[in-house]
């Protein structure tokens, strides 16, 4: 009986962002901007579709951190 911002656990992707109207969004943005908890939460706007453009000084940063990821601890 899981549901919201930690998604449903019943292993369909296709309802993990329900909102809390019980619709189904399909962008990230879109669903988060659902659970702003007051008005005065900025609306969140699309982020770029690739972040390593938008940000390139902080692909080795991201790289680094991805590869704890893959690494042995979460194996």
């Amino acid at each position: 009986q899981v549901r919201g911002l930690c998604g449903t656990y019943n292993w369909n992707q296709q309802d993990e962002f329900t909102t809390p109207a019980g619709d189904v969004e399909t962008g990230v943005t879109a669903f988060a901007n659902k659970y702003r908890a007051s008005g005065e939460c900025p609306v969140l706007v699309p982020l770029p579709l690739e972040p390593c453009d938008a940000f390139a000084g902080r692909r080795e940063l991201a790289e680094a951190a991805c590869a704890v990821l893959h690494g042995p601890a979460f194996q």
